[in-house]
């Protein structure tokens, strides 16, 4: 029944995904929404979040991929706003949210209020990033964005283990708090550096793709499970390994690439979409587990929570925006001109996701003496109504408060200027290249076979500038447009006679699945994939 309920959920969760591609809402705000629905259907099973599963098995492969698709040198050259919201502000929010909820709710005690601060304090930027490509954010933001994510899981996990110390009266002093920090921190790097390069060497040395993606599947759980072997962060041990191995990346061969964007954007998909799914499916058990604390009352602590995470974001984003360029004059030269419309989309991006939902179940039910851990339903209940409240409110609100900014778009045109200059660089120098290896007789070629080498070069660097110039009348088109459609229609027509000869015995299935893997890499290289985050 387990396996089936796993089943269930991973098929619907990852349909109503599928559908929300075509719709103008993100995919995240309806999953939350249709489980907090499905949690009161009757025959749904009771899906109840596992912190030992989600944290070890859910975070490691999305933090790998999210750490594979960013750019190592945009993250350095962004490295201080990156740092100073994945480990500044998480740090900030966790005393300043912590103590205020302390303030705001009765009985509370301080130790209690600031694990929930821990708790709450990473944004999860799954869904801010995705609306932020989907609507076209200038790279900047979304580079910083992304960089928050990569690193603000390890700085939260890192002060929720210092509080719930402190919680549970193992004790933990401030002095105690930091060096675990760094502890954690430093060690999870030096884990990372320590896997990045041999791992490297194993992909580039393996032959095999099937081996080679086998390897890629496994290194984010193998670096995560290393790190907190020796209680480092396990977040960053794979958020470098990652970083590395996609900067690297080139260094693999085709078939791997090929067949590693295709597995990881598989996993990452079904990931996603059935953690965003069981936040909401977590309504029933986190109301039945309040007790003694009613709902209404906790439904006004929860509006207050939400409030103090929303404002302190802001409080830390617009000085840490601003306050480094008017102290620094290195800064104002180095870093372009920010307005105040960008800081404003930052801190309205500051979404709460499943991280936060994981590590509040993961709090203890009794503390050292055998007591009950203070207010942990209460604290449960506010991490639930903080998540679904920012997901909801601040992601269904993202997309017009973007538009109504009116932030610079991106310059597709000078984007393709320079995709098409590259190009160009690129295919003189391989026409150089080709002189040099045909002037040897040992490399010698029919001229038909030379010259087919020739028109594809020439096609490459073709395509892209074709995209600046003028389209079809008739059809909107650009040449290059055309080419490819009339490139995949000549293609499906060669697949079909493939297939009629298949059934008429003429081939045999292997051979048929040869010349159609060779049909199916032509067509890929004759076809742009458009960008699926930017549809």
């Amino acid at each position: 029944m387990e396996a089936l309920s796993l089943v269930a959920l991973v098929a619907v969760s990852t349909a109503i995904a599928g559908a929300a591609r075509r719709t103008p809402v993100a995919a995240p705000l309806l999953l939350v929404t249709a489980g907090l629905v499905a949690g009161y259907l009757p025959g749904v099973p009771d899906y109840t979040l596992d912190p030992h599963i989600v944290l070890p098995l859910v975070l490691p492969p999305l933090l790998h991929l999210a750490a594979l698709d960013s750019s190592y040198l945009d993250l350095r050259a962004n490295i201080r706003p990156v740092a100073l919201l994945s480990v500044g502000y998480v740090l900030f929010a966790t005393l300043t949210v912590g103590y205020l909820a302390y303030l705001f709710v009765p009985g509370l005690p301080l130790t209690a209020a600031l694990v929930l601060g821990a708790v709450i304090a990473p944004p999860d930027a799954v869904a801010a990033t995705a609306i932020a490509r989907k609507l076209g954010l200038p790279h900047r933001i979304t580079t910083i964005l992304q960089g928050e994510s990569l690193v603000n899981d390890a700085t939260a996990i890192t002060a929720y283990k210092v509080a719930v110390a402190a919680a549970v009266g193992v004790g933990a002093s401030w002095a105690d708090g930091i060096g675990e920090f760094a502890v954690a921190a430093l060690g999870g790097v030096a884990v990372g550096l320590l896997l990045m390069v041999p791992i490297h060497w194993l992909r580039t040395h393996l032959r095999e793709p099937l081996l080679q993606n086998t390897l890629s599947l496994l290194i984010p759980f193998v670096a995560y499970a290393a790190a907190e072997q020796v209680h480092a962060s396990g977040v960053l041990a794979v958020v470098v390994v990652g970083l590395y191995l996609g900067h690297r990346s080139w260094q693999v061969d085709f078939a791997t690439r090929l067949q590693e964007a295709a597995v990881w954007k598989m996993v990452a998909f079904v990931l996603e979409s059935s953690v965003f799914a069981l936040i909401g499916l977590q309504l029933p058990y986190v109301l039945d587990g309040l007790g003694d604390y009613g709902v209404g009352s906790s439904l006004g602590y929860a509006v207050g929570i939400f409030v103090f995470v929303v404002v302190a974001r802001f409080v830390w984003v617009f000085p840490a925006t601003f306050l480094p360029r008017r102290l620094s004059r290195r800064i104002r030269e180095r870093e372009p001109g920010v307005d105040w419309r960008a800081p404003v989309i930052v801190g309205w991006a500051g979404m709460r996701g499943v991280v936060s939902l994981a590590i509040a179940f993961s709090i203890p039910a009794v503390t050292s003496a055998g007591d009950p851990f203070p207010a942990r339903n209460l604290v449960l209940f506010l991490t639930f109504t903080t998540v679904i409240g920012t997901l909801v409110v601040q992601g269904l609100t993202l997309p017009a408060l973007i538009r109504a900014l009116r932030l610079p778009q991106r310059d597709t045109y000078t984007e393709t200027l320079a995709e098409a200059q590259a190009q160009s660089d690129a295919s003189q120098a391989a026409e150089r290249r080709l002189d040099e290896l045909l002037a040897d007789e040992r490399n010698s070629l029919p001229p038909p076979l030379e010259e087919r080498l020739r028109t594809v070069m020439e096609r490459r660097r073709n395509s892209v500038w074709e995209r600046l110039g003028t389209v079809n009348e008739r059809t909107g088109e650009s040449a290059d447009d055309t080419y490819r459609r009339l490139a995949r229609e000549v293609i499906g027509v060669e697949r079909e006679v493939f297939v009629r000869l298949r059934d008429e015995r003429r081939i045999d299935d292997e051979m048929m699945r040869t010349l159609l893997r060779r049909l199916d890499l032509e067509e890929a290289a004759a076809y742009r994939e458009e960008d699926e985050d930017s549809s």
